[in-house]
Protein backbone atom coordinates (compact mmCIF):
# COMPACT_ATOMS: atom_id res chain seq x y z
CA UNK A 1 0.00 0.00 0.00
CA UNK A 2 1.34 3.68 -0.82
CA UNK A 3 2.17 6.00 1.77
CA UNK A 4 0.34 9.47 1.05
CA UNK A 5 2.65 12.11 1.03
CA UNK A 6 0.33 13.87 4.19
CA UNK A 7 -1.66 11.89 6.52
CA UNK A 8 -4.08 13.53 8.96
CA UNK A 9 -6.43 11.59 11.35
CA UNK A 10 -8.62 12.97 14.23
CA UNK A 11 -6.70 16.65 14.53
CA UNK A 12 -7.59 18.90 16.61
CA UNK A 13 -6.57 22.44 17.77
CA UNK A 14 -8.15 24.11 20.62
CA UNK A 15 -6.65 27.78 20.78
CA UNK A 16 -6.35 28.71 25.24
CA UNK A 17 -9.63 30.86 26.26
CA UNK A 18 -11.51 29.48 22.69
CA UNK A 19 -15.21 27.97 23.73
CA UNK A 20 -14.72 26.06 20.25
CA UNK A 21 -12.10 23.96 18.03
CA UNK A 22 -10.58 25.53 15.47
CA UNK A 23 -9.81 22.52 14.10
CA UNK A 24 -12.54 19.59 14.83
CA UNK A 25 -11.10 16.27 14.30
CA UNK A 26 -9.94 16.22 11.06
CA UNK A 27 -9.23 13.96 8.95
CA UNK A 28 -6.80 14.25 5.11
CA UNK A 29 -5.07 12.27 3.34
CA UNK A 30 -2.90 14.06 0.05
CA UNK A 31 -1.39 11.73 -2.58
CA UNK A 32 1.92 12.27 -3.87
CA UNK A 33 2.05 14.55 -6.73
CA UNK A 34 -1.54 16.35 -6.14
CA UNK A 35 -1.55 19.71 -6.39
CA UNK A 36 -4.51 19.92 -3.64
CA UNK A 37 -6.58 23.01 -2.85
CA UNK A 38 -7.54 23.98 0.89
CA UNK A 39 -10.64 26.04 0.76
CA UNK A 40 -12.55 27.81 3.64
CA UNK A 41 -14.13 31.20 4.98
CA UNK A 42 -11.89 33.32 7.17
CA UNK A 43 -11.64 31.23 10.31
CA UNK A 44 -12.27 28.26 9.24
CA UNK A 45 -9.21 26.82 10.46
CA UNK A 46 -6.99 26.65 7.07
CA UNK A 47 -4.02 28.20 8.93
CA UNK A 48 -4.04 26.68 11.76
CA UNK A 49 -4.39 23.17 9.59
CA UNK A 50 -1.45 23.99 7.67
CA UNK A 51 0.64 25.31 10.70
CA UNK A 52 0.04 22.01 12.52
CA UNK A 53 0.49 19.61 9.15
CA UNK A 54 3.93 21.63 8.94
CA UNK A 55 5.05 21.47 12.52
CA UNK A 56 4.79 25.23 13.36
CA UNK A 57 2.26 24.02 15.76
CA UNK A 58 0.95 21.13 18.25
CA UNK A 59 -1.91 19.03 17.82
CA UNK A 60 -4.37 19.44 21.12
CA UNK A 61 -5.18 15.87 19.65
CA UNK A 62 -4.96 13.48 16.66
CA UNK A 63 -2.19 12.97 14.77
CA UNK A 64 -0.43 13.76 11.67
CA UNK A 65 2.08 12.24 9.03
CA UNK A 66 4.53 13.46 6.58
CA UNK A 67 5.25 10.46 3.86
CA UNK A 68 5.14 8.41 7.54
CA UNK A 69 6.79 10.58 9.62
CA UNK A 70 4.73 11.69 12.65
CA UNK A 71 4.69 15.70 12.99
CA UNK A 72 5.45 15.58 16.62
CA UNK A 73 7.96 12.59 17.11
CA UNK A 74 9.71 13.80 14.23
CA UNK A 75 9.72 17.18 13.07
CA UNK A 76 13.29 17.83 11.77
CA UNK A 77 13.00 15.29 9.43
CA UNK A 78 9.64 16.28 8.63
CA UNK A 79 11.28 19.90 7.82
CA UNK A 80 13.52 18.52 5.55
CA UNK A 81 10.87 17.13 3.16
CA UNK A 82 8.77 19.80 3.18
CA UNK A 83 8.59 24.03 1.97
CA UNK A 84 6.45 26.38 3.59
CA UNK A 85 4.87 29.99 2.07
CA UNK A 86 3.19 31.51 4.86
CA UNK A 87 0.77 34.04 4.90
CA UNK A 88 3.18 36.56 6.07
CA UNK A 89 6.29 37.41 3.98
CA UNK A 90 9.11 35.91 5.94
CA UNK A 91 11.93 37.47 4.20
CA UNK A 92 14.67 39.97 6.25
CA UNK A 93 14.19 43.35 4.70
CA UNK A 94 17.63 45.02 4.92
CA UNK A 95 19.01 41.76 3.38
CA UNK A 96 19.14 41.04 -0.93
CA UNK A 97 17.38 38.25 -2.55
CA UNK A 98 20.76 37.00 -2.50
CA UNK A 99 21.33 36.78 1.05
CA UNK A 100 18.04 36.22 2.18
CA UNK A 101 18.63 32.57 -0.16
CA UNK A 102 22.21 32.52 1.68
CA UNK A 103 20.79 32.42 5.07
CA UNK A 104 17.70 30.28 4.03
CA UNK A 105 19.50 27.85 2.41
CA UNK A 106 22.00 27.33 5.85
CA UNK A 107 18.91 26.93 7.90
CA UNK A 108 18.33 23.73 5.47
CA UNK A 109 21.82 22.43 5.60
CA UNK A 110 22.72 23.62 2.04
CA UNK A 111 26.21 24.36 0.89
CA UNK A 112 27.21 27.72 -1.23
CA UNK A 113 27.50 26.04 -4.86
CA UNK A 114 24.03 24.83 -4.27
CA UNK A 115 22.37 27.41 -2.93
CA UNK A 116 24.34 29.48 -6.19
CA UNK A 117 23.45 27.47 -8.44
CA UNK A 118 19.54 26.84 -7.47
CA UNK A 119 19.12 29.70 -6.13
CA UNK A 120 19.93 32.00 -9.43
CA UNK A 121 17.62 29.12 -11.37
CA UNK A 122 14.70 29.97 -9.20
CA UNK A 123 15.22 33.52 -9.47
CA UNK A 124 15.39 33.60 -13.12
CA UNK A 125 12.16 31.78 -13.36
CA UNK A 126 10.53 34.17 -10.49
CA UNK A 127 11.58 36.75 -12.93
CA UNK A 128 13.70 38.14 -10.25
CA UNK A 129 17.61 37.70 -11.06
CA UNK A 130 18.42 41.33 -12.43
CA UNK A 131 17.08 42.29 -9.04
CA UNK A 132 18.61 40.18 -6.70
CA UNK A 133 21.30 42.23 -5.83
CA UNK A 134 18.77 44.91 -3.48
CA UNK A 135 17.83 45.15 -0.36
CA UNK A 136 14.14 43.41 -0.75
CA UNK A 137 12.58 46.08 1.71
CA UNK A 138 12.96 48.27 -1.52
CA UNK A 139 10.79 45.74 -3.40
CA UNK A 140 7.24 45.53 -4.36
CA UNK A 141 4.80 43.23 -2.43
CA UNK A 142 4.29 41.07 -5.77
CA UNK A 143 8.27 40.57 -5.93
CA UNK A 144 8.84 39.98 -2.55
CA UNK A 145 5.78 37.39 -2.32
CA UNK A 146 7.42 35.92 -5.51
CA UNK A 147 10.96 35.58 -3.98
CA UNK A 148 8.54 34.11 -0.50
CA UNK A 149 7.95 31.23 -2.86
CA UNK A 150 12.07 31.12 -4.09
CA UNK A 151 12.68 30.53 -0.58
CA UNK A 152 10.32 27.74 0.13
CA UNK A 153 11.74 25.97 -3.33
CA UNK A 154 15.36 26.16 -2.34
CA UNK A 155 16.19 22.75 -0.92
CA UNK A 156 13.91 20.99 -3.51
CA UNK A 157 11.26 19.62 -1.32
CA UNK A 158 9.22 16.91 -2.47
CA UNK A 159 5.76 18.76 -0.40
CA UNK A 160 5.05 22.27 -0.49
CA UNK A 161 2.45 23.86 1.79
CA UNK A 162 1.38 27.54 0.80
CA UNK A 163 -0.86 29.59 2.89
CA UNK A 164 -2.25 32.48 0.07
CA UNK A 165 0.51 33.04 -1.81
CA UNK A 166 -1.01 35.47 -4.08
CA UNK A 167 -2.84 37.65 -1.77
CA UNK A 168 -2.57 40.98 -1.97
CA UNK A 169 -0.31 41.39 -5.23
CA UNK A 170 -0.58 42.70 -9.13
CA UNK A 171 -2.01 41.01 -11.56
CA UNK A 172 1.32 40.01 -13.33
CA UNK A 173 3.34 38.54 -10.00
CA UNK A 174 -0.09 36.31 -9.34
CA UNK A 175 0.07 34.90 -13.04
CA UNK A 176 3.96 34.78 -12.57
CA UNK A 177 3.27 32.66 -9.06
CA UNK A 178 0.73 30.43 -11.04
CA UNK A 179 3.45 29.49 -13.63
CA UNK A 180 5.69 28.89 -11.62
CA UNK A 181 3.54 26.28 -9.32
CA UNK A 182 2.56 24.77 -12.19
CA UNK A 183 6.04 24.39 -13.11
CA UNK A 184 7.24 22.75 -9.74
CA UNK A 185 3.59 20.61 -9.69
CA UNK A 186 4.40 18.86 -13.26
CA UNK A 187 8.10 18.15 -11.99
CA UNK A 188 6.39 15.95 -9.53
CA UNK A 189 5.64 18.36 -5.85
CA UNK A 190 3.14 18.16 -3.73
CA UNK A 191 1.24 21.05 -3.28
CA UNK A 192 -1.04 21.85 -0.58
CA UNK A 193 -2.33 25.51 -1.45
CA UNK A 194 -5.12 27.70 0.56
CA UNK A 195 -6.44 30.97 -1.12
CA UNK A 196 -9.57 32.72 -1.10
CA UNK A 197 -9.04 33.00 -5.45
CA UNK A 198 -11.71 30.40 -6.01
CA UNK A 199 -11.36 30.79 -10.01
CA UNK A 200 -7.41 30.59 -9.33
CA UNK A 201 -7.92 26.96 -7.74
CA UNK A 202 -10.17 26.08 -9.90
CA UNK A 203 -7.49 26.27 -12.68
CA UNK A 204 -4.70 24.83 -10.60
CA UNK A 205 -5.97 22.62 -8.34
CA UNK A 206 -6.34 18.57 -9.08
CA UNK A 207 -8.69 18.30 -5.85
CA UNK A 208 -10.23 21.11 -3.80
CA UNK A 209 -11.18 20.22 -0.04
CA UNK A 210 -13.51 22.58 1.70
CA UNK A 211 -13.13 23.42 5.35
CA UNK A 212 -15.79 24.84 7.70
CA UNK A 213 -15.75 25.26 11.29
CA UNK A 214 -12.49 23.11 11.76
CA UNK A 215 -13.97 20.10 9.21
CA UNK A 216 -13.91 19.17 6.08
CA UNK A 217 -17.28 19.64 4.28
CA UNK A 218 -16.90 19.39 1.06
CA UNK A 219 -14.79 17.87 -1.82
CA UNK A 220 -14.27 18.09 -5.60
CA UNK A 221 -12.21 15.56 -7.18
CA UNK A 222 -11.29 17.59 -10.12
CA UNK A 223 -12.24 21.20 -10.37
CA UNK A 224 -10.80 21.73 -13.70
CA UNK A 225 -13.93 19.58 -14.82
CA UNK A 226 -16.41 21.32 -13.28
CA UNK A 227 -18.82 22.62 -15.91
CA UNK A 228 -19.88 26.01 -16.47
CA UNK A 229 -23.02 26.11 -14.66
CA UNK A 230 -20.97 23.94 -11.80
CA UNK A 231 -18.74 26.56 -10.60
CA UNK A 232 -16.75 25.92 -7.39
CA UNK A 233 -17.96 29.49 -6.10
CA UNK A 234 -21.50 27.74 -6.19
CA UNK A 235 -20.48 24.38 -3.77
CA UNK A 236 -18.47 26.72 -1.78
CA UNK A 237 -21.34 29.36 -0.46
CA UNK A 238 -23.88 26.29 -0.36
CA UNK A 239 -21.26 24.09 1.99
CA UNK A 240 -20.48 27.12 3.90
CA UNK A 241 -23.48 29.79 3.34
CA UNK A 242 -23.75 33.27 2.67
CA UNK A 243 -23.09 34.94 6.36
CA UNK A 244 -20.70 37.60 6.07
CA UNK A 245 -17.07 36.35 8.19
CA UNK A 246 -15.53 39.70 8.38
CA UNK A 247 -12.24 40.32 10.43
CA UNK A 248 -12.24 42.27 13.05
Amino acid sequence: MTVPDIRAEGLVQRYRHSGTNAVDGLDLEVRSGEFLGLLGPNGAGKTTLISMLTGVLRPTAGQAFIQGLDIVAETQRVHGLIGFVPQEIALYGEFTARENLAFFGRLQGLDRATVREHGNHLLERAGLLDRADEPVRRWSGGMQRRLNLVTALLHRPPIVFLDEPTAGIDVQSRAAIRELLMEVHAEGVTLVYTSHHLEEAERLCSRVVIVDHGKVVAEVTDPQALAAHERLEDLFLQVTGRELRDRS
